[in-house]
């Protein structure tokens, strides 16, 4: 039997959509309303357009301080033969000129303003006036054109001609030219009404504690952000346990209500997956299993409602099935919410900034999927990288981290490292251009280190791959630094030796970063009674490991070595984590006894820590990098006693090192 009605491309489960939208009228605008011009209009999108009432300005205005005068009355003034005009008319006869402030009305027999810092105001004696703006007279050394310094009738605005179009989402300088025509109120758009529900016993709310089974609820607060971002008015539901009648009967109610459903997680084809069968008994089920990674397991469907013509609501409801890791719901919602809601609304859908970039490591895809890779990126030099990030649909840091995805289309088995890729960026370009790329070993204090330098204008981008893998970077142009704490057995020193061998010819500085202690992460209590390394040969320990090059791991194998350890004798030898926090994440879950790592790691997950060694955890920075303006803020940053006192409360830190410059390699 197979799982999904059917795994279509996404190019048919979107025309699927799209023909079941327009058979049942619901691809076009959903309705408008008018609304007061306020504030508020900001962000909403024109049903009509905008047509000038009143002229603006609706008189001639004066757009200086000054006097108002026929042009004609300088004529011949120059600095050694002035003109005076006098400010009092005779009898019948207007003024040769009278004062004006900016935005007065000028005179009908007015053809020009002069600043009043360009005239000389007189009294009656033709002496300097007390008041300048109530003089008998003006003195002019210089000639005036027509119509200088006047904003004439309808210089910004012209009544009746078009000022913003149909389809237009209103900016605050909208909202004033719309009032300066005249208007005060606007018609837009509808928004859509989009209802979300989240179902899953073991879910459990934001704020309740979670017991081992339970998971916090959070997609429906992401896809209702997502929602009122794009310009619809989200409603999340409370959660819905796995019971079929019970989301039936949400369902029903939501369609009467909403113009679309999101139905959040159950849309794969597990025992309590109800999703596809609650579609198909309320209305048509259009998809079920779309070739994209991550949010294989789509529904898209139809349901039918009671009309309310009243309402302005029709008689079908669209459905998306929303798979529940939060990675594929947040981007099946990029793919199918955002371009429904933009077309109700009556604007284009948005189309994100692309650029190219080279990709710095081998990118692997499913062939039969469209990949939608998240991806850092930032320019090393002239080169703009793009790093892919980690892959689980379950992790939602790495799009709080990603600076943009890379689609690789389906057919394709992945991209070799170095291919050029397209990055549709979630960021402003210009904030790749103050990325620092730090890649290689994972310590704690890279994530202080983050949080400062976003005050100092730049942003830490940096990728876990081991104190090893970051040489190899440095080596190939793909980081401004690596953190390295790489151990030389021989001379009991760090890193020379690796940079010498890895790197050849390119000049590093050595940066001391921190000393810190490595031991072992035990539970809470150390049940094992685990005491030093020799205890991980024991059969009943369970080992964590770091993964091949980091620096952690070459420290335990020279000790192993020194104990005349086998690593087969260790039970978990084999089994890798990326960095210090995932490997206490194993030991806190139960699904390892003991790890290797820092003791910050250790506080952080509420483990037990038995320290073992000491070690220099440094900064290998190339030359060309050293001196350049965008690192400059991250060293200043290591010599600041606030760093080093943030750094220093972390447990197992030493910092009084932080900043020396411990060798220079050519």
């Amino acid at each position: 039997m197979s799982i999904y009605l059917h795994d279509i491309s996404l190019d048919e489960a979107q025309a699927r959509l799209e023909q079941a939208l327009r058979e049942r009228g619901l691809f076009e605008c959903l309705g408008s309303e008018p609304i007061p011009l306020d504030e508020a209009a900001a962000g909403r999108v024109l049903a009509e357009p905008v047509w000038a009432k009143i002229s603006s300005p609706n008189y001639h205005a004066s757009a200086m301080d000054g006097f108002a005068l026929q042009a004609s009355a300088t004529a011949g003034a120059q600095p050694n033969q002035p003109v005076i005009l006098k400010c009092g008319g005779l009898g019948d006869q207007p003024p040769q000129t009278v004062y004006v402030d900016t935005g007065d009305p000028v005179p009908g027999w007015a053809d020009a303003v002069i600043p009043i810092e360009n005239v000389e105001a007189l009294d009656e004696r033709e002496e300097p006036a007390a008041d300048p703006r109530r003089p008998a007279a003006i003195r002019l050394r210089a000639a005036v054109t027509p119509w200088s310094n006047i904003r004439a009738l309808g210089e910004d605005i012209v009544a009746s001609q078009l000022v913003l179009p149909a389809g237009h989402t209103l900016r605050p300088v909208d909202l004033g030219a719309i009032g300066a025509c005249g208007h005060t109120q606007v018609q837009v758009t509808r928004k859509p009404y989009v209802a979300i529900l989240p179902t899953g016993s073991e879910l459990v709310p934001l704020g309740q504690a979670a017991k081992p089974g339970d998971i916090i609820e959070y997609n429906s607060l992401m896809l209702a952000g997502q929602v009122n971002e794009w310009g619809g008015q989200a409603t999340r539901f409370p959660i819905i346990p796995d019971d079929f009648d019970e989301i039936c009967a949400q369902v029903r109610r939501a369609a009467s209500e909403h113009d679309l459903i999101l139905l959040n997680a159950g849309a794969s084809a597990g025992s309590e997956d109800f999703s596809s069968r609650v579609v198909e008994s309320l209305g048509e089920l259009l998809v079920h299993g779309v070739a994209v990674r991550p949010g294989h397991p789509v529904i898209l469907g139809m349901i039918e409602r009671a009309s309310d013509a009243a309402g302005g609501r029709t008689a079908f409801a669209p459905i998306i099935g929303v798979p529940g890791y939060p990675v594929s719901a947040a981007l099946t919602a990029e793919i199918f919410v955002e371009p429904l809601i933009a077309r109700w609304l009556g604007r284009p859908p948005r189309d994100p900034i692309r650029v190219q970039a080279a990709l710095t490591r081998k990118a692997t895809s499913p062939a039969g999927d469209d990949d939608y890779v998240r991806m850092a990126a930032g320019y090393v030099g002239d080169r703009l990288l793009a790093a892919p990030l980690a892959r689980g649909s379950g992790m939602i840091t790495s799009l709080v981290r990603a600076d943009g995805i890379t689609i690789i289309p389906r057919g394709s088995q992945g991209l070799p490292a170095g291919a050029p890729v397209e990055v549709r960026l979630y960021r402003s370009p210009n904030d790749l251009k103050r990325t620092i790329f730090a890649i290689g070993s994972h310590d704690m204090t890279l994530d202080l280190m983050a949080q400062f330098l976003a005050q100092r204008n730049r942003r830490l981008a940096s990728a876990n791959v081991g104190s090893m893998g970051g040489l190899i970077a440095l080596q190939r142009g793909e980081a401004h630094l690596a953190g390295s704490h790489l151990l030389d057995p021989e001379t009991g020193s760090y890193n020379l030796k690796f940079i010498r061998e890895t790197l050849p010819g390119v000049a590093v500085k050595v940066v001391s970063l921190v000393g810190r202690q490595q031991g072992l992460l035990v539970a809470k209590g150390n049940p094992k009674r685990i005491q030093r390394l020799e205890d991980l040969s024991r059969p009943d320990v369970r080992f964590i490991n770091r993964q091949r090059g980091a620096g952690t791991r070459v420290l335990l194998d020279y000790h192993l070595t020194l104990l005349s350890i086998a690593p087969q004798a260790i039970q978990g030898y084999n089994q890798e984590e990326f960095t210090h926090l995932a490997v206490a994440a194993a030991v806190a879950s139960g699904r390892a006894d003991c790890g290797l790592g820092i003791a910050a790691a250790a506080q952080a997950l509420e483990l037990d820590f038995i320290p073992l060694f000491n070690e220099n955890y440094e900064l290998i920075i190339p030359s060309r990098f050293y001196e350049d303006a965008l690192l400059r803020p991250l060293l200043d940053l290591l010599t600041e006693a606030q760093f080093q006192r943030a750094v220093a409360s972390l447990p197992g830190y030493e910092v009084s090192h932080m900043g020396a410059l411990v060798a220079e390699v050519s």
